[in-house]
């Protein structure tokens, strides 16, 4: 057998050894059953150590390439070779990039990254980063921020529990997955219609039997299905904006109640509210009897974080508590108790009340812009609260066209079809604008006005 390697800096000399039989093995250069040159003549023909060949051989063994027989040296091992060859016969094709560069991204999803308090929550961190904090936490969360959270819900949105009804998640749908095992399978839930696709997706993944429930211009309407739960954003509807007004709210608790059935209410961005005085969350006015309640950090001080909090009724505590025991915490320690401080310090009210004056700014400046670059035939609806709003497009501009002319002057703009299930009668995008500047608003609305506007 020959064998010729030109030995380069970048690994040990066993490794390129070793490297280079397996190749050889598996191109069939060398056959099953044909012994290997001894340690000490291949040794000689690369001018390496024994040592060195011996550590290339012992890897060939452990993988199985090769095999050995006492007193007569290594043997190349008999197998079929068939599926390295097909697996390097299908290449996967590269992912084409898309043709559009986006220079304004309207994410509802994306909030104002320059105004978090980068120095504050370093400082934290480097407090808490230390080698008592290198377990988990308990799976329902730190003890210490189900307290803090328990405080903000009833200091912020009236809602009065213990922090033993207070669970931490990493997200939305996480918690919601917690809920669906809990329920099981046979739970009928209701969904808004339109929704929150991605609640929707998690429900018919968990295998749970999902109903449309019309939203009307008051929210969601009261369920005329059988239902075991259902899934609401009355501070701003998902996606349409609409804040539930108290009257359909005690609606909704009478039929959950006379219906035993129980309210998932998501707060997701009720912390941003800019018209109207505040309505008391459905939590609140039930005091959690039948509601279970839902908030987020995700939209308050960073995505990334992914630190969000559900909050039972009294009445499933005991029973959530024995069906997960055997659950593991899903956040970070860590980040938990610098969140926990945060929070206690009265940092965390402090940044909300910059938050709320920023992102004020911003929203006024973008329906500024839409009304003096639009005329009426564009609708702007869901505008009292949240870092979203939903345009309605005349009957000439269809979703798909209005979203690839955006693309085509670097806007990116959502579509609002996706967050039906029985399709929607209006054109609509969704325009986030947490993560945009005040002058990035004001360009890309100008830049949307030159595309969009009847030619």
């Amino acid at each position: 057998m020959e064998l010729s390697i030109s030995f380069t800096g970048d690994a040990s000399k066993y490794v390129q050894i070793y490297e280079e039989l397996k190749q050889t093995i598996l191109g069939k250069k060398i056959l099953a059953h044909e012994q290997l040159p001894s340690k000490r003549t291949l040794a000689k023909t690369l001018g390496v150590s024994v040592h060195t060949i011996k550590e290339a051989y012992e890897q060939l063994l452990a993988e199985g390439y090769i095999y050995s027989k006492e007193r007569s040296g290594y043997f190349i091992a008999p197998f079929e070779f068939e599926w390295e060859q097909q697996q390097n016969q299908h290449i996967s094709p590269a992912i084409t990039p898309t043709t559009y560069t986006i220079k304004f991204d309207f994410n509802n999803g994306h909030v104002d990254k320059d105004a978090f308090p980068f120095s504050i929550w370093h400082k934290l961190l480097k407090k808490h980063f230390n080698v008592d904090n290198l377990t988990t936490s308990p799976w329902p969360g730190e003890a210490i921020l189900r307290t803090e959270i328990a405080r903000y819900v009833e200091r912020s949105r009236g809602v009065t529990c213990e922090a033993s009804q207070v669970f931490v998640y990493s997200g939305t749908q996480n918690q919601l997955q917690a809920l669906c095992h809990f329920f099981g399978q046979k739970a009928h839930v209701g969904l808004e219609e339109p929704g929150f696709r991605r609640v929707r997706a998690t429900l018919q993944q968990c295998g749970l039997i999902t109903h449309a429930i019309p939203v009307d211009n008051l929210g969601v309407s009261i369920p005329k299905e059988f239902i075991h739960m259902l899934y609401t954003t009355p501070a701003h509807q998902f996606p349409l904006g609409m804040v539930m007004p108290v009257e359909r709210r005690a609606e909704l608790l009478q039929w959950a109640n006379s219906a035993k059935a129980f309210i998932i209410e998501d707060d997701y961005d009720s912390e941003f509210r800019y018209k109207g005085l505040p309505i008391p969350s459905l939590a609140k006015m039930d005091q959690l009897q039948r509601v279970i309640y839902f908030g987020t950090f995700s939209k308050t001080l960073i995505p990334s974080l992914r630190i969000s909090y559900m909050i039972l009724p009294k009445s499933l505590v005991e029973k959530f508590m024995l069906f997960n025991q055997e659950q593991k915490s899903v956040v970070s320690k860590i980040d938990q108790l610098v969140l926990a401080d945060f929070i206690a310090q009265g940092l965390f009210d402090k940044h909300l009340a910059k938050m709320r004056t920023i992102y004020r700014k911003k929203q006024q400046t973008l329906l500024a812009a839409i009304n003096t670059q639009f005329s009426e035939e564009f609708e702007v609806i869901g505008e009292k609260s949240g870092l979203h709003i939903v345009m309605k497009l005349p009957k000439r501009l269809s979703e798909h066209n209005a979203i690839r002319l955006a693309q085509e002057v670097g806007i990116k703009v959502y579509p609002c079809s996706s967050s039906y299930q029985q399709g929607s009668k209006h054109a609509m995008v969704i325009m986030g604008y947490g993560g945009l500047t005040v002058e990035q608003i004001n360009e890309s609305i100008a830049l949307l006005a030159t595309v969009w506007k009847s030619p």
